[in-house]
């Protein structure tokens, strides 16, 4: 079981992102505030959950929240200010609309860049501890996932609807057939064995 607040007596935002290891698509972030009692059985760091769980949690998270939100940094951004740095952005984004102001802040990893003087703790592993880290887990995934459904319908050569971006086989093996797009990180290593890579082919 997880637990349910860090800190006591104080309202509490929990904070994830998704899409740190893609190759495509934006890195999604979001902040959860849930009530200081709040359980939940199967709620859970969301690598852990199967698809149809996630998006079932994703309903009761957003039932049950106190205040929710969830932002993105594109592609474009992620290679001009690092992917470290544009998941940070992209919590601060998701922060910056939330409906209540939290008194404390509890960050799934070891970085973060500090929010308005709002205290933060950072927690390895945070989204398998705490449920407002994991329900933030949930929603920046399924919202990720709905982002990168929804362009494969653009690419489908690069089958984003099964691999969200990820650098599987067949996604390394399409990107040197087809090519980049306008969603790839020209920044990251864009499949395994590359040397060089050759910016002069994107696919607008």
């Amino acid at each position: 079981m997880l637990r349910s607040f860090c800190k006591e007596k104080v309202t509490e935002a929990g904070c994830d992102e998704a899409g740190r290891g893609c190759l495509a698509g934006p890195v999604f972030a979001a902040a959860v505030i849930l009530p200081e009692d709040y359980s939940h059985p199967v709620l859970n760091d969301s690598k852990k959950l199967n698809e149809k769980a996630r998006y079932s949690l994703r309903d009761e998270i957003e039932q049950h929240a106190l205040a929710y939100a969830v932002a993105l940094v594109n592609n474009e951004d992620i290679d001009i200010f690092n992917i470290l740095r544009a998941s940070i952005m992209a919590m601060h984004k998701a922060l910056d609309n939330l409906k209540i102001r939290p008194q404390h802040l509890i960050i799934d990893g070891n970085r973060f860049y500090r929010y308005k003087n709002i205290p933060n703790k950072c927690i390895v592993k945070g989204d398998g501890k705490y449920f407002s880290i994991a329900a933030a887990s949930v929603l920046a995934k399924t919202y990720r996932d709905d982002f990168m459904k929804k362009i494969h319908h653009e690419y489908p050569n690069y089958r984003w609807n099964e691999n969200k971006g990820y650098p599987t086989r067949y996604h390394q093996e399409a990107i040197r057939k087809y090519g980049i797009t306008k969603y790839h990180r020209k920044s990251f290593n864009l499949y395994n064995d590359q040397l060089s890579f050759d910016f002069k082919k994107p696919i607008c």
